[in-house]
C-alpha cells in the first residue's frame, strides 16, 4: 500500500464522515426540528422509547446525536433517568441503519435491474439531483431534501474511495498478520473503539470496517470485537456532553456507556467461550458488508432485548456512580397536576397550592446554593440551579394553565379569588427564581474572569445574603401555613435589607471614587445588590398578599404607607429589632476593618 493510497483512504474516510453527517443534518432539518418535543411526549413507557429512539437514530443518523439530545432534555427535567433508559437502548439499534444501506453496495449482478440498483451506478446521479435541489432552489423543504440526497451521494463516494485504497491489502502479508492479532478480543476492542471515538461515530468505524471487507481479511474472529469496541466507544462524546450539566444530565450519558459496556462484555465473553468449548464452525469465515451490518444490527438488538426487564437496575447504578453530595436533596420533578380534579375545585386547587409551594421551596433552595457560589463557585452546582429554574419557568406555566382550567369550571366567590391570588404568588415566586439565577451570573463572571470582591465588600454582603434569605424563609412560612404571624414580620426586615442596600451602595460607590476597589467586580457589586432587593420586594408582595385575605378592608398600598407612617406600634417595635440586628453590625462593618 503506497503513499497514494493513504492519501486516498484519509480523502474516502473525510468524503464518507462528510456525507453522513451533512445526509443526517438534512433529515434533522426536514422533521422541523421536532426530534426533542417527539421525544418529549413520546417515552411514556420504556418500549415506546426504544421505538422512538430506534426512528429517530435511523433519521438523524447518529446515536451519539440522540444521547446528546436526551441528555439535554434530561438536564432541563422534560425526562426523567426512566424515561431516557428507553430512547438510549433505542438509539443504539437506529444507529446500525447506515451499516445496513452501505450493504447495498454488496448488490451484483448482469441484469439491468441490479445494475440499476447498484450504489455506485444510482449514487452518483442522486448526488446530482440533491446538488442541483440544494444549489438551484430557495424552498427550505426542496433544499433539505437536496442535501440528504448529496449527504447520500457523497458517503458513497467515500466508501467506494475507501474501498479503492485498501484494496491493495488483500495482498499484503503484514495486514493479513494485523487482523490476525485483532482476534485477540481486547485488541479487537480497544481498535473499535479507538476509531469511534477518533471518528466521533460508531456507524462511521463499522462502515470502515466493511469497507475493509473487500480485502478478503475480515472474519466473524476479528470484526465481533471490533463492533462491540465499537459501541464502547460511541458512549463518550455524550459523556462529553454531559460535563457541566445537571447531574441527572450526566447519570443518563453514564447509563449509556454501562448499556453499551456491559452488553458488549457479556456478549464477547459468551462467543468466546462458545469458541472456546465448542468451536464455533463459522469463526474464520470472512464477511462481506451485508454479514458486518447483520452483526452490528444484531448485537443491538440483542442488547436490548437483554436488558428491557433490568432498566431500574441501569438507573439505580447510574445514582450510585454519579451520587448527591451529602444533604443534598434533587427533587426535579414536575408537579402531579390531575386533570381528573377539576371536577372538584376544591380538591384541585389544593393540589394547585402544593405545586406553587414546590416552586416556592425550588426558589429559596436556589438562592441558598447561589450564596454559596460567591464564596466557592461550583460548575455542577451552578448547573443544578439552572436547571432548577428552568423547571420554576415550566411550572410557571403549567400550573396558571391548570388554575385557568379550574376557573373554566363552576367556583364559588372564594375559589375565584383563591385561583386569582395562586396565579399572583406563582407570578412572584418565578421572578424571584429570575433574580437568583441573576445572582449565579454575577457568581459566575467573578470566577470566570478571576475577579473577587474586597474584604469590605464581602462581610456586607454576607450580612444582606442572610437578610434576604430570611426574609425568603418567613415569607415561604407564611404562605405554606397561611400565618398572618410569620407575614407580618416580613414587612419590616424587608424595609430593612432596603435600607441595607441604600447604606452599603453609598459606601460601594465611595470606596470606587476613593479608588479603593476595582471597577470590574465593583460594577458586578452593585447588581448584586439591585437583585437582593428585588428578591426582597417580591417577597414582601407575597406577605402582602397572605396579611390581605385577612385585612380586606385595606389594599396592599395603603397598608404598607400606613405602617411607613409609623402608625402600627408592632411593626414599628419590629423595625426597630431588625435595625438593631442588621444595620449596627452594618455600621460596624468598616470600623473593624
Amino acid at each position: 500500500m503506497s503513499v497514494f493510497d493513504v492519501i486516498d483512504l484519509a480523502g474516502g474516510v473525510a468524503l464518507f464522515l462528510y456525507g453522513m453527517s451533512i445526509m443526517g443534518s438534512g433529515l434533522e432539518k426536514l422533521a422541523g426540528g421536532q426530534m426533542q418535543a417527539v421525544l418529549q411526549k413520546l417515552t411514556a413507557n420504556t418500549l415506546r422509547g426504544v421505538l422512538l429512539g430506534t426512528l429517530i437514530t435511523g433519521v438523524i443518523q447518529s446515536s451519539c446525536g440522540t444521547i446528546v439530545i436526551v441528555v439535554g432534555l434530561v438536564n432541563s427535567g422534560i425526562l426523567d433517568l426512566t424515561q431516557a433508559v428507553g430512547v438510549i437502548m433505542g438509539a443504539n439499534i437506529g444507529t446500525t441503519v447506515t451499516g445496513q444501506l452501505i450493504r447495498l453496495a454488496d448488490i451484483s449482478g448482469d441484469s439491468l435491474l441490479l445494475t440499476l440498483i447498484q450504489p455506485s451506478t444510482f449514487s452518483p446521479v442522486v448526488a446530482f439531483i440533491g446538488a442541483v435541489l440544494f444549489v438551484f432552489f430557495k424552498s427550505p423543504k426542496k433544499r433539505n431534501i437536496g442535501q440528504i440526497m448529496l449527504g447520500f451521494g457523497i458517503l458513497f463516494t467515500g466508501m467506494f474511495a475507501m474501498e479503492g485504497a485498501v484494496a491493495p491489502l488483500r495482498e499484503s502479508p503484514a495486514f493479513v498478520h494485523l487482523f490476525s492479532t485483532l482476534q485477540n478480543p481486547a485488541l479487537g476492542v480497544l481498535a473499535g473503539m479507538a476509531v469511534t471515538v477518533a471518528v466521533q461515530s460508531s456507524s462511521a468505524s463499522v462502515g470502515i470496517l466493511q469497507a475493509l471487507s473487500t480485502t478478503g481479511v475480515v472474519n466473524f474472529g476479528n470484526a465481533i470485537p471490533i463492533i462491540l469496541g465499537a459501541h464502547i466507544g460511541t458512549a463518550f462524546t455524550p459523556l462529553v456532553a454531559a460535563m457541566g450539566a445537571s447531574k441527572n444530565a450526566k447519570r443518563s450519558a453514564v447509563i449509556h456507556l454501562y448499556f453499551n459496556v456491559i452488553s458488549s462484555v457479556v456478549f464477547l465473553a459468551l462467543i468466546q467461550l462458545g469458541q472456546g468449548l465448542f468451536g464455533l464452525p463459522f469463526w474464520n469465515s470472512v464477511l462481506n458488508k451485508g454479514s458486518i451490518a447483520n452483526i452490528n444490527t444484531l448485537t443491538s438488538v440483542l442488547a436490548t432485548l437483554c436488558f428491557f426487564p433490568f432498566t431500574a437496575l441501569l438507573v439505580r447504578l447510574a445514582r450510585l456512580t454519579v451520587r448527591d453530595k451529602p444533604g443534598e436533596e434533587l427533587d426535579l420533578s414536575m408537579p402531579v397536576l390531575d386533570e381528573r380534579l377539576l371536577q372538584s375545585p376544591a380538591v384541585a386547587l389544593q393540589q394547585a397550592k402544593s405545586a406553587v409551594e414546590k416552586m416556592a421551596s425550588r426558589a429559596h433552595s436556589n438562592f441558598v446554593k447561589v450564596v454559596g457560589l460567591f464564596d466557592r463557585y461550583d460548575s455542577e452546582t451552578a448547573a443544578n440551579v439552572t436547571h432548577r429554574e428552568e423547571l420554576l419557568d415550566k411550572m410557571e406555566v403549567a400550573i396558571s394553565d391548570y388554575l385557568i382550567k379550574i376557573s373554566d369550571h363552576e367556583v364559588t366567590e372564594s375559589e375565584g379569588r383563591a385561583v386569582s391570588e395562586l396565579l399572583k404568588f406563582t407570578t412572584e415566586y418565578e421572578r424571584i427564581g429570575d433574580y437568583t439565577v441573576n445572582l449565579m451570573e454575577c457568581a459566575q463572571q467573578l470566577h470566570d474572569q478571576e475577579l473577587a470582591f474586597s474584604s469590605l465588600a464581602r462581610q456586607e454582603s454576607a450580612l444582606l445574603f442572610g437578610a434576604v434569605e430570611r426574609v425568603q424563609a418567613l415569607s415561604n412560612a407564611a404562605f405554606f401555613n397561611a400565618d398572618l404571624s410569620q407575614a407580618e414580620k416580613v414587612e419590616p426586615l424587608e424595609e430593612t435589607v432596603d435600607r441595607m442596600c441604600e447604606i452599603v451602595r453609598e459606601k460601594h460607590i465611595g470606596r470606587l471614587k476613593a479608588g479603593e476597589c476595582s471597577i470590574e467586580p465593583g460594577i458586578v457589586y452593585l447588581d448584586v445588590l439591585t437583585n437582593l432587593e428585588r428578591i426582597s420586594d417580591h417577597c414582601s408582595n407575597i406577605a402582602a398578599r397572605i396579611i390581605g385575605d385577612e385585612a380586606e378592608d385595606l389594599d396592599a398600598h395603603t397598608r404598607k404607607a400606613r405602617l411607613l407612617a409609623g402608625e402600627d406600634p408592632a411593626f414599628n417595635a419590629q423595625l426597630a429589632a431588625y435595625k438593631t440586628e442588621y444595620l449596627v453590625p452594618l455600621a460596624g462593618v468598616e470600623l473593624t476593618s
